[in-house]
């Protein structure tokens, strides 16, 4: 990993060498290691402040020896970060010498004291005007290996952080390296915002490297450094460098005049940084036909196609399920928050019909991807959305679904029809139109060997129907689906009593008509003798869950 000396350098002599700075260097040739380290020592107090005595130093060839004494493995620790300390006050001085650069080696030490003092080193090197940066790009395993370093401390993150941020200004392929270390981390986020260049903060770097007439990789990467650094915390969602600049350039990014990787990565970015932000949701959702956009996502190539190099189209051809997922991506997260969004993108779109038409696919992962958009748009929609979500998908294909050999589909399914079933008019609705093929499709999996999971959430569909005013009715008149709850309040796993038991608890619920007509049914069933054991489980959840069930028979 080392960094070689590229030329040897042309030193001023800035003041006359004494005698007593001769002196330093002679001690570092002693026989004696505990001399040596003592020299050093006296060293690195005689230069603090003192540019003078640094130029001497260095000119009597104090820094040649401080590096091979770095170097020997047959020094001791103490000794060679001594010796970095040394060598990163006399980087300060009015000279430097290049040939700090081989102190990359002692970055391998596993010392953190020692690779601390030697980032230190690093660091002051690369501030210098006269360094040229491109040094650090030499060794294609420096940077991975700076990188490794960024979580062994504050410090650690401070100089890297620092010697990347100067480096920035000199090439924008440095970028690469900032939004590696800006993602999902606060600590280098903050740091990186706080970063002068120039007298500019960083992020107005970034915002002047979006500007459209930049090259595209350089607008698409500082946009992540940015996207990166907001959902760290180090930037504020309504930052006018988000709302106005970052979120604009990714949706351009997402044209169809774009290539296909840019198209990607643009989707992708642009879904992360808004993810958890309705404002940025809805901004993004009337931004130069965003929604339209994406829908050419799942056309893609169309059959007269712009691409005229065969190579290239092959090329996209294969990888168009790339588009596709991006948009799966930017749909779930344009779609998770805001009714209104999923009303006006969405539904005038036509992107339902799309997105069901995915769910037939022979790809599992194109099922998964289609019936988990669906699911998200349901959650918490109104009911219209509802409605357009069951008649597009048709409820042969509902059911088709149900019964998926691959269960990331089938769990996504699950989600999908909780989702629906939700809030009362919502559930009685759907029940009263496809209640019966729905209580088979509960029966087939809850009888099936599906996991816990699986089954878990099959029990909270039950809960949701157990819920509604008239479609609780389809559970009270079905005594084998009673069974099976029954069954599953005793299972051994707790989290399918837990689900089991709110089931029983939305049944026998005091403040709804019919409740006195249920709870003794379900008495006479053996029920509350279940409910009863269940106050004094373990599990404390469990135990609450129980405990509310019967007080509706005590009301």
């Amino acid at each position: 990993m080392a960094c070689l000396l590229e030329a040897p350098l042309r030193i001023s002599v800035l003041s006359e060498v004494t005698a007593t700075s001769r002196h330093y260097v002679d001690r570092l040739f002693d026989a004696d290691p505990q001399n040596v380290l003592q020299g050093v020592i006296d060293m690195k107090n005689a230069v603090i402040g003192n540019n003078k005595q640094k130029a001497n130093l260095i000119v009597l060839g104090a820094v040649p020896r401080l590096l091979y004494l770095l170097q020997q493995s047959s020094s001791s620790l103490e000794l060679r970060t001594e010796c970095a300390v040394v060598l990163g006050s006399l980087a300060m001085g009015s000279c430097s010498d290049y040939s700090v650069y081989l102190s990359y080696y002692c970055l391998l030490c596993s010392d953190l004291i020692f690779i601390e003092a030697c980032l230190r080193c690093l660091r002051t090197v690369f501030i210098s005007p006269v360094t040229p940066v491109q040094l650090l790009y030499t060794d294609p395993t420096v940077i991975p290996h700076l990188m490794s370093l960024l979580s062994r401390s504050r410090h650690t993150q401070e100089y890297i952080t620092q010697i990347f941020a100067h480096c920035c200004k000199v090439a924008h392929t440095t970028l690469l390296i900032m939004f590696f270390l800006a993602y999902e981390n606060t600590q280098v986020s903050m740091t990186l915002v706080n970063v002068l260049v120039d007298g500019e903060q960083l992020s107005q770097v970034f915002v002047r490297m979006m500007q459209r007439d930049k090259p595209i990789e350089m607008q698409l990467t500082a946009a992540k450094c940015l996207t990166y650094m907001c959902r760290a915390g180090a930037i504020r969602t309504d930052d006018n460098c988000i709302v106005l600049k970052t979120l604009p350039c990714l949706v351009r990014m997402c044209s169809k005049e774009r290539l296909l990787e840019e198209r990607v990565e643009g989707a992708e970015t642009l879904a992360y940084l808004m993810e958890p932000d309705v404002e940025l949701q809805r901004i993004a959702s009337v931004t130069d036909h965003l929604v339209s956009m994406l829908a050419d996502y799942f056309k893609y190539p169309s059959s007269v196609s712009a691409i005229t190099d065969i190579k290239r189209l092959d090329h996209d051809l294969k990888h168009a399920h790339e588009l596709r997922q991006a948009a799966f991506k930017l749909y779930a997260s344009l779609g998770s928050n805001d009714e209104d969004i999923r009303k006006k993108p969405i539904l005038d779109s036509g992107v339902i019909e799309l997105l069901c038409s995915l769910t037939q696919s022979d790809s599992p992962a194109l099922r998964v991807n289609g019936i988990w958009a669906l699911m998200n748009m349901a959650f918490q929609a109104d009911q219209k959305v509802k409605v357009e979500i069951v008649r597009a998908l048709g409820t042969e294909q509902l059911f088709r679904l149900l019964s998926d050999p691959d269960t990331n589909v089938l769990m996504k399914t699950l989600g999908l029809l909780r989702n629906l079933l939700s809030t009362r008019p919502h559930i009685d609705q759907i029940m009263s139109s496809h209640g019966k093929q729905i209580m088979q499709a509960v029966t087939l999996i809850l009888e099936g060997e599906h996991s816990i999971e699986v089954k878990e959430q099959t029990l909270c569909i039950l809960a949701n129907i157990a819920d509604g005013n008239t479609a609780k009715e389809l559970i009270m008149t079905n005594d084998d689906m009673l069974q099976k709850i029954k069954y599953y309040m005793g299972h051994s796993n707790v989290k399918l009593q837990l689900a089991a038991t709110f089931c029983i608890s939305n049944l026998i619920w005091n403040e709804e008509d019919g409740s006195q007509e249920r709870q003794d049914k379900l008495k006479d069933m053996g029920f509350v003798d279940i409910l009863h054991k269940l106050t004094q489980a373990s599990d404390p959840n469990l135990c609450d869950r129980a405990k509310t069930a019967m007080q509706q028979y005590l009301a």
